[in-house]
């Protein structure tokens, strides 16, 4: 950006300065003690300046917002024509209180809702199943039928409101009872917005929830796609997610290149099963952390946009610009909070959803202050709402496309961040000889991404027990008087309220179509067909999560980690 005499007198100005006006002060006084280093341990220079960013091509590395390479942004106008949707996660005990909860939040100005499922709905089993017992309700809302999610929407209108299941293994199954709620209320298929988690790649990778093995989990998501692309384009049916990879102590530039390659991984399944690109990838969504290193997180963001443009038309063929554009949702950093002093997470998480905006996320969920300690409290939630609307209404940070662009430390960081990334992309494609699912699937395999990631995370709480990584409350400028705050305590009432619902259903339904459904549901497996519309059916009937979730179990067996040394 920058011509050669113009880099020659800025390099001269330099030099004068660290002579004349630095190096007395280092002398005399130094620097402050600590790191110059990201939580991800990515080094800083003390001083960015056009000398940093003389190779960048303005055109073909930044260019401008809604257009490639999308570093700016994927919209032209960004926030000036819309804000980013605003959710908060919200979940716990039966669908009645979540559906409180959600009136709540409405009522407050939330703009989209989000859906958090207790374990046993995660994990595709019933309340009253014996595995069940003492998670019931507790770090979500429990569903086991259509009925739950009847009562679970009650009064809310869903072709006007866009919502997120936070669910992966039996995400098909809440799909399928979305759809159904839908013909319940009349609305179109076509017309209902929202997102499915559904990311099971990333779940053997990190999070660790799953029924059945990789292979026939990943044949199930394409599925979905497939389905959606054809009855709900509004809807996206999966949010590939790198948000848990971060949780679970990921650097950033792992958490970005691990997520990028299992969204090339879904591409890729989706194209052998015959799919057009240019149809199936605008429903792709993804999903971000945001963690405290304001510059790496705005920057990993704007690379991660770089490369999936550039990826999606060169090794895909994508030709639709909607097919390009990497939209995601952003979750603060959980991983960050304390249960120590928990108001200081406030600034924490005004501190990362700030860095999501400027790092241009399409939607946002803020953290609680009291989440490192229970399920956020209503006044929490509220705070953290609180804080996405001063951002977005009083800070002005909504009203200025890709502000950070141009910088030259973010558009240097951007640039280091970039080059990090592709380099893990390219040798997880190696992995798979040219494929990027295969890639995923051997490392997966191998526990290629497990060691990554432990070692990463091991490296980071050395630096904290070692007082390296200073984290406020914790290990620097800590009291000793109790500070924590009242919080929400789930009813132990909620597990025989919810076997009560449940024990109704099965008495109500007819187990003769229950069966039908079920067997019709095994046999489309058995022949490969699309698993969709079948469980529809199987909802619309009654049947159970963990009936539906059982039919999958019998055909391909429940899946034992097994890892293999490389």
């Amino acid at each position: 950006m920058f011509d050669d005499h113009e880099l020659d007198a800025i390099q001269e100005q330099r030099d004068r300065w660290e002579e004349e006006s630095l190096d007395s002060v280092l002398e005399s006084h130094g620097e402050r003690k600590g790191r110059f280093a990201t939580v991800s341990n990515h080094m800083v220079d003390r001083l960015y300046t056009p000398a940093d960013v003389a190779d960048i091509d303005f055109e073909e590395e930044i260019g401008f917002p809604g257009e490639p390479p999308y570093t700016r942004g994927p919209y032209p106008t960004m926030y000036r024509g819309r804000t980013w949707t605003m959710r908060q996660f919200a979940g716990f005990g039966t669908a009645e209180e979540t559906n409180e909860r959600f009136h709540y939040l409405i009522d407050k100005g939330q703009t989209g809702l989000s859906t958090a499922f207790d374990m046993p709905s995660l994990m595709g089993l019933d309340s009253d199943d014996p595995m069940s017992e003492g998670e019931v309700g507790k770090e979500g809302v429990a569903v086991d039928t259509l009925r739950d999610m009847e009562i679970l929407f009650d009064g809310i209108e869903i072709d006007k409101v866009s919502t997120s299941f936070t669910i992966n293994p039996s995400a098909p199954v809440i799909y399928a009872m979305y759809i159904a709620l839908a013909e319940q209320q009349g609305v179109p298929r076509e017309e209902i917005r929202g997102t499915l988690q559904n990311d099971m790649l990333k779940e053997f990778i990190a999070q660790r929830e799953w029924v059945i093995p990789p292979d026939p989990s990943l044949d199930v998501v394409t599925d979905t796609i497939e389905f959606a692309t054809e009855e709900t384009p509004k809807f996206h049916p999966v949010s590939i997610s790198g948000y848990h990879i971060r949780e679970a102590g990921s650097t950033a530039v792992q958490e970005a290149a691990f997520t990028l390659a299992d969204g090339f991984a879904y591409v890729e399944d989706c194209l052998d099963r015959g799919l057009d690109v240019d149809e199936f990838a605008p429903l792709l969504s993804f999903f971000f952390n945001c963690h405290n290193s304001i510059f790496e997180e705005i920057s990993k963001f704007r690379a991660s946009r770089r490369i999936y443009g550039r990826v999606m038309e060169d090794w895909y063929g994508a030709q639709n610009p909607e097919s390009k554009r990497l939209k995601f949702h952003t979750q603060t950093a959980g991983q960050s909070l304390t249960a120590q002093q928990p108001l200081n997470n406030i600034a924490r998480v005004t501190i990362q959803a700030l860095a999501a905006v400027f790092g241009g996320t399409q939607s946002l969920h803020t953290n609680s202050f009291d989440e490192a300690l229970a399920l956020p409290s209503e006044k929490a939630v509220r705070v953290a709402l609180r804080t996405q609307q001063i951002i977005s209404e009083e800070s002005g940070a909504a009203d200025i496309v890709d502000p950070m662009g141009g910088s030259f430390a973010i558009e240097k960081i951007t640039n280091e961040l970039e080059k990090e990334i592709m380099a893990y992309i390219e040798e997880i494609r190696e992995m798979g000889e040219g494929s990027v699912r295969d890639g995923v699937l051997e490392g997966i395999e191998q526990g290629y991404f497990h060691r990554e990631i432990g070692e990463a995370s091991y490296e980071y709480q050395q630096r904290v027990e070692s007082g390296e990584e200073v984290v406020v409350g914790v290990n620097e400028h800590t009291i000793e008087e109790d500070t924590s705050p009242e919080i929400l305590e789930v009813d132990e009432t909620t597990r025989d309220r919810q076997l009560t619902r449940l024990k109704e259903v099965k008495d109500e339904r007819d187990d003769g179509e229950v069966d039908a459904t079920l067997a019709a549901l095994s046999e489309a497996i058995d022949r490969k067909e699309n698993v969709m519309p079948f469980i529809i059916d199987a909802v619309k009937a009654y049947a159970s999560m963990g009936e539906i979730m059982q039919v999958f179990e019998d055909h391909y067996g429940a899946y034992q980690e097994n890892i293999t040394p490389i």
